[in-house]
């Protein structure tokens, strides 16, 4: 029996990607999704896999999506907390929902699912928790005062717990993307997406496989004297001490 994975924002973009190669390497995965029905049923009916929907900012929400992951699948032994959004602006004109938003989504949402998997996987002796943040959580990013401090926040959650965890067979890593060629990234005006590639050394835009190639690699069994760390996967654009 392949070992059990949950995606949170699993049906697109980099989560897509993650959901596909772990379920290429042999993982029970579980997608999670917010809204968008077409993409996670696109999902399910393409890869074959689990879809749980669920408001990852909400404590309550996470725990009955966990719940339902587990009762299908068995207990969680890879958790990806993927899940992000943006509400970009400028801080001097951002306003409180904005803010809340994006901390509640892209960084509460890190505490909000461990939790539901963190007792389990320390009782078993092993677990994997990889969470996505960025390269704006590490460099800053203007009109992302809220994106860049919920994914800095991200790389300290995953230093701290991963000092909690480490005599206890579970290992917590963090991978910061660089500019990844997704919906999100391909719906940037051309002008503005030629002058991030311009700034990009290997000269384009990641992959989402890239991500998941990466995502795997921390996720497997013998990657367990790994933890606390950050990968970064940018191409070069910023290369973090």
């Amino acid at each position: 029996m392949g070992r059990v994975a949950l995606v949170t924002g699993g049906t697109r973009g980099i989560g897509l990607g993650i959901v596909t190669r772990l379920k290429a390497d042999g993982f029970k995965v579980a997608a999670g999704y917010a809204g968008n029905e077409a993409a996670a049923k696109a999902c399910a009916d393409d890869l074959g896999v689990m879809i749980v929907k669920g408001n990852v900012g909400e404590f309550g929400d996470c725990k009955r999506a966990v719940a339902e992951v587990e009762a299908e699948l068995g207990p969680v032994d890879v958790l990806v907390n993927n899940a992000g959004i943006t509400r970009d602006s400028m801080l001097h004109k951002m306003s409180p929902e904005q803010w809340n938003e994006v901390i509640f989504v892209n960084l509460a949402s890190i505490f909000n699912m461990s939790r539901q998997v963190i007792e389990g996987m320390r009782e078993r002796g092993y677990g994997r928790i990889i969470n996505v943040s960025s390269i704006n959580g590490q460099k800053g990013q203007m009109g992302q005062t809220n994106y860049s401090a919920a994914k800095a926040g991200v790389i300290g959650f995953t230093k701290a717990l991963a000092q909690e965890t480490a005599n206890k067979g579970v290992t917590v890593n963090a991978i910061a993307p660089g500019y990844i060629d997704t919906e999100m990234v391909s719906a940037v005006p051309q002008n503005v997406l030629d002058k991030i590639i311009g700034g990009i050394p290997v000269g384009r835009l990641g992959k989402a496989e890239e991500i998941a190639a990466c995502v795997a690699f921390l996720a497997r069994e013998d990657a367990s004297f790994i933890t606390g760390a950050t990968l970064t996967v940018n191409g070069g654009q910023y290369m973090a001490g």
